[in-house]
C-alpha cells in the first residue's frame, strides 16, 4: 500500500540522496573556499520578523506561507527562504563584527502552493549572503560566486539573467507615470505577465512612452542591449548594469544575460536582480539581488547583496544533462517562476 504525501513534496532514495548529497558536498566546498562561513537559523520564525522586513500581501498572495500559534499567542512562520532570518541574524549576532560579512547556509524552505502549478512546497536551497559590501563590487563578487557555484556541481551549461530592480521604477518616474499606474505597471512586470504588461502601460501613457516602456521590457541579450538604448532616459535608468558590467571578469561575464524587464516579486530588493536557468528545466532554479534597506530595517544599516540556488532543481538538471536530454541554448531562458 502506498500512502500518498502532500502535493509539493517528494521522498528522496537511498541512489538520488547519494547524488544530491554530492551536490550539497561541492556547494559547500565552493562557499567555503571562496571566504563564506555556514550558518543555521531556525525553521520558524515570528511573523513580526517578516512584517518589519516589509514583506506584505503582495508577497503572501505570491509566496503563501505556513502559519501557527505558539503557546504565548505570538504567530510563528516556516520560513519560505533565508534572506529574512539571514538579515535578522546579522543584526542580532553580528553586531560587533566589521564589514563585510560572508555567509552561507543550507536549508530547508516551506511554501505555500498555487493549485495546478507543479510548484514545490517544501525546497533546500543552498546560498550566500555578502552584507556590508556596496555596488557594484558587491554584486560583482555574489554573481562571481554564483557561477562558480554552478560550475563546482558540473552545471557549466546554466545561464543567469541579470535585470536590476530600480531601473523600471526609475524609468517610469522619468517619463511621468503616476503613482498608481506606476504600481500596477510593476506588478505586471513581477508577475511576468506580458499581457497585462502592455494593458496597463497603454493604459498610462501616451503611444510614444508606451513604445519605449514595451521596448526595454523585451530587451534580453548580451551587454549590446544597454549599446542599443537609445533614448536618454534608458540609458540613465540603465547606468547600474553598465557599472556591474564593467566589473565583471570576462570568464564570468560570458554565463550572463541581460533581462531588462527582470525585477523579482518582494518587495525588497533594491538593485541588481538575477535568475538562474538551467538547461531542460522550464522555471527558474535560483535567484537572488541587493537589498540595500533590509538590514536597516532591523537596526544594522548595511548594503547586502545574496542568492540562493534549489538543490534538488540542480540534481535534476545535472542528470538530465548527464543522460544526453538537454543541450542549453545560451541565448534563450524561459519566463518562467523563481525557485528563490
Amino acid at each position: 500500500m502506498t500512502l500518498p504525501i502532500p502535493s509539493g513534496t517528494r521522498d528522496v532514495l537511498p541512489d538520488e540522496m547519494r547524488e544530491r548529497q554530492g551536490v550539497v558536498t561541492a556547494l559547500r566546498d565552493h562557499f567555503a573556499t571562496c571566504g563564506y562561513g555556514e550558518v543555521s537559523t531556525p525553521a520558524v520564525e515570528y511573523a513580526s520578523v517578516l512584517e518589519r522586513a516589509g514583506i506584505g500581501p503582495s508577497e503572501d498572495a505570491a509566496r503563501p506561507r505556513f502559519r501557527t500559534i505558539d503557546e504565548h499567542g505570538e504567530t510563528l512562520v516556516l520560513r519560505s527562504d533565508m534572506t529574512v532570518p539571514i538579515a535578522r541574524l546579522v543584526a542580532s549576532r553580528f553586531g560587533d563584527v566589521e564589514p563585510p560579512i560572508r555567509l552561507s547556509y543550507l536549508a530547508h524552505c516551506y511554501r505555500g502552493i498555487l493549485p495546478g502549478r507543479g510548484e514545490a512546497r517544501e525546497l533546500l536551497q543552498a546560498g550566500i549572503e555578502l552584507c556590508g559590501a556596496g555596488a557594484p563590487e558587491g554584486t560583482a563578487e555574489a554573481l562571481t560566486v554564483l557561477v562558480g557555484a554552478l560550475r563546482a556541481v558540473g552545471l557549466d551549461g546554466a545561464r543567469v539573467a541579470v535585470g536590476d530592480a530600480a531601473l523600471f521604477p526609475e524609468l517610469l518616474d522619468a517619463v511621468g507615470v503616476g503613482e498608481r499606474e506606476r504600481a500596477e505597471i510593476l506588478h505586471e512586470l513581477a508577475t511576468r505577465d506580458h499581457v497585462g504588461l502592455e494593458r496597463e502601460i497603454r493604459a498610462a501613457t501616451d503611444d510614444a512612452t508606451a513604445a519605449l516602456l514595451l521596448d526595454v521590457a523585451a530587451r534580453r541579450g548580451g551587454p549590446e542591449v544597454l549599446d542599443q538604448l537609445e533614448d536618454p532616459r534608458a540609458r540613465e535608468a540603465s547606468r547600474g548594469l553598465r557599472q556591474l558590467l564593467e566589473r565583471i571578469d570576462d570568464d564570468v561575464r560570458s554565463h550572463l544575460i541581460l533581462d531588462l524587464g527582470l525585477t523579482r516579486k518582494l518587495g525588497y530588493y533594491t538593485g541588481a536582480v538575477f535568475e538562474v536557468y538551467a538547461p531542460g528545466q522550464g522555471h527558474a532554479i535560483g535567484g537572488g539581488g541587493r537589498y540595500d534597506d533590509l538590514l536597516g530595517r532591523f537596526g544594522r544599516p548595511l548594503p547586502a547583496v545574496g542568492f540562493a540556488l534549489d538543490v534538488d532543481a540542480l540534481h535534476t538538471a545535472l542528470v538530465g544533462v548527464a543522460r544526453g536530454r538537454w543541450r542549453v541554448d545560451p541565448t534563450v531562458i524561459p519566463n518562467g517562476g523563481s525557485a528563490a
